[in-house]
């Protein structure tokens, strides 16, 4: 028996564990044997197109964490049907991982297969797909911008599994900004340092940078960043970016990265719609347990009370699935009262004092202006309306940091690049401009009272 054959044993141990005795009979036990081993990738095979898609789709990413748990060398499954396989195929032989592989930290559940995709985020799925498949030649950077909560790291770390799927030799990196901040200043303070950080991040295939407006402010950690980005992409290095906002609006980061980040794709996630929340839904179920029923009633009413973020929603959908299987209990309604009540109510009454909130900023500004409440939100572009609509929408967001969708959406449903171009003029002329300050620091403070009340 070869060492994948039995690692696949080993997993097997598992899987019946995890999950019933009937998924366990009909998807699994018949397989007994691995196909082949290729790059890093275990090929099964499987008796049916049906039991193929229903392993790939929902069962892949636990087998490939139990493989990752079990095997001292990185390797992946894959699971294909027989009709697949052709009669001329040869066998292929063994092939070592090289000893400079250095093991990555994506999550293995972060597939293009276990992203719901929609109207929201449709153009920003494929042409991630399209990165991956062709890795430094479709687009580079490829940028990926949207509010919190709405998928973009899935999207981002997908591209680097679907890469170590077809080559698990290739040097993958995702990193957060902030610990690519924490791993510069190491190396400035201890001199010594600087090949083992040239290593970590110059010695890779791609890189995946998350949160990229972290490095605001950080004007060394940019310089290095920046030198670094240079380097990759002369190499033909893939470089993939996530951030909060467009290139373009990204503040306090030097033009030369901006303009760099700009010259490739730029892609953006929105919130999605109810139907496709409810799709995200039911994909977390099926992921979650196949033995759970939850009617689609149900499902539709947890998607609507959760409109902004993700996963908040998915958060919900867990705490219910969990609830009903510690008590043994049919998922109702009442049940689903019974174990989202207090979450529910504390997220109605957080939006309701917020929406209230909001009014009140809005109401403080129009009257420290002497204008209307109407002429404050209206579509008047006169600069006695503009200057105050700027300074409430930027107060709203530094106060409860929503959404600029969401803001928009209190003055006339204006665009949310309106309402961030607003913010980021107010927050600059901030630090030059006396009047404006005080005017802004005297409004703070009668927000403050008021709330108070």
């Amino acid at each position: 028996m070869s060492p994948y054959d039995n690692l696949w044993q080993t997993i097997l141990l598992d899987l019946e564990r995890l999950y019933n005795e009937d998924i366990y009979a009909e998807l699994f036990q018949p397989i007994t044997s691995t196909y082949k081993y290729q790059n890093g990738l275990i090929t099964m095979v499987v008796g049916s197109e049906y039991i193929k898609n229903r392993i790939n789709k929902l069962y892949i990413g636990k087998i490939n964490e139990l493989a990752s748990k079990y095997s001292d060398n990185p390797v992946r499954f894959k699971f294909v049907s027989q009709e697949e396989i052709t009669p001329v195929e040869e066998p292929v032989h063994e092939r070592k991982i090289s000893l400079d592989y250095r093991q990555n930290n994506l999550n293995s559940t972060y597939t293009f297969d276990s992203f719901v995709v929609g109207k929201s985020n449709m153009f920003a799925f494929r042409m991630a797909m399209k990165v991956a498949d062709q890795p430094g030649a479709v687009a580079n950077p490829f940028y990926i911008f949207g509010d919190v909560g709405l998928g973009k790291t899935h999207l981002m770390q997908a591209i680097g599994n679907y890469i170590l799927d077809n080559d698990v030799t290739k040097r993958i990196l995702y990193v957060k900004a902030d610990n690519f901040i924490e791993d510069f200043v190491s190396l400035l303070s201890k001199n010594n340092k600087t090949d083992e950080f040239n290593t970590k991040y110059r010695d890779i295939d791609v890189i995946l940078v998350d949160d990229i407006q972290i490095m605001a402010n950080a004007t060394k950690t940019q310089m290095e960043f920046f030198k670094l980005f240079d380097f990759l992409y002369l190499n033909n290095k893939q470089i993939v970016i996530t951030s909060d906002k467009p290139a373009s609006q990204l503040t306090n980061i030097m033009p030369r990265l901006t303009s760099r980040f700009e010259a490739g794709l730029s892609v953006d996630i929105e919130v999605p719609d109810l139907d496709h929340r409810i799709s995200i839904l039911r994909r977390k179920l099926h992921n979650f347990d196949d033995s759970v029923e939850i009617s689609d009633d149900i499902l539709a009413y947890i998607a609507s009370q959760f409109t902004a973020n993700v996963r908040e929603m998915e958060g919900a959908l867990i705490r219910l699935i969990s609830y009903a299987n510690t008590f043994n209990l049919e998922i109702t309604m009442d049940i689903v009262n019974e174990a989202l009540g207090n979450i529910l109510k504390t997220k109605r009454k957080s939006d309701s004092l917020n929406e209230n909130n909001y009014d009140k900023i809005q109401s403080v500004v129009a009257d420290y202006y002497g204008i209307t409440l109407q002429d404050l939100i209206g579509k008047k572009r006169h600069a006695k309306f503009a200057l105050p609509r700027h300074i409430a929408m930027y107060l709203i967001k530094t106060k409860y940091n929503i959404a600029y969708k969401t803001i928009g959406s209190l003055f006339s449903d204006r665009d949310h690049s309106t309402v961030l171009s607003a913010c980021e003029k107010v927050e600059k002329d901030l630090k030059t401009d006396s009047n404006l300050k005080f005017a802004v620091d005297s409004i703070i403070k009668k927000i403050d009272s008021t709330l108070l009340k």
